[in-house]
């Protein structure tokens, strides 16, 4: 066979291995984006490109295998279900001491479950495994109960704290294979707090004359950071 062919042939066999490993790699790329939606696009943001992304994310995935995450037994369904509804209660006179308590709650939760309690962002990146639409609301949730922390989150920070934080807690409370809203233990609205949060930065402000709850037609909390139109803030009175 003439030497001329051979190179072709070569060639041709390059050509054939550089395009299954692009279409794998698509593949991996397609597979991760289904699994992590818009976590995707936030680790591509916050790595040094798509490779590095990527590899985070699939690191992700290989911790989380090697975590024994248990559901909750009904009987802690039902009683985490009657401590929310309490804490949600106490806000309309301690909004951020019932901040603070679902905060505190939704980490026992976790704990409960399987997570490894270590540092926040470690624990976000396993529930971005899990949780992928609500991870967000996580992050955002935990930001404002640290501002609270240092009585600088207004009432309507602790009304959006409260409301993300919820979305969280109830899809760790959702049974392994339960889908749709009928899984969670039916909740009630969070009520409008009586007295102003007191925030350095902006003086006292006033609780919103409209109480923290669900969306339109009962709707689901925000999912992917993205607030309904009861997280928004009301016009200060």
């Amino acid at each position: 066979m003439a030497t001329w062919l051979w190179i072709v042939i070569v060639i041709v066999v390059v050509l054939i291995i550089l395009a299954a490993a692009m279409a794998a790699r698509r593949r991996r790329t397609m597979a991760l984006r289904e699994r992590f939606g818009p976590e995707y696009d936030r680790a591509v943001g916050a790595r040094e490109g798509q490779r590095a992304a990527e590899a985070d994310l699939r690191g992700r995935e290989r911790e989380r295998a090697r975590l024994d995450i248990k559901p909750l037994s009904e009987a802690a369904r039902v009683r985490y279900t009657e401590e929310w509804q309490v804490i949600q209660q106490s806000f309309v006179d301690q909004p951020e001491e019932a901040t603070t308590a679902g905060y505190d709650l939704v980490n026992r939760v976790m704990e409960e479950r399987g997570y490894p309690m270590r540092d926040f962002d470690a624990r976000a990146d396993l529930v971005s495994v899990d949780h992928p639409d609500v991870v967000e609301n996580y992050r955002v949730a935990h930001g404002i109960h640290e501002r609270a922390q240092q009585h600088q989150a207004s009432t309507e920070d602790l009304r959006e704290a409260l409301l993300r934080y919820r979305s969280l807690f109830e899809e760790l409370l959702r049974p392994d294979g339960a889908d749709g809203h009928a899984a969670v233990p039916a909740r009630q609205a969070v009520p409008e707090p009586r007295r102003p949060v007191s925030d350095p930065a902006l003086g006292d402000r006033p609780a919103s004359d409209r109480p923290l709850s669900d969306g339109p037609n009962g709707d689901r909390p925000a999912r992917s950071g993205q607030a309904t139109d009861v997280e928004a803030s009301d016009d200060a009175h």
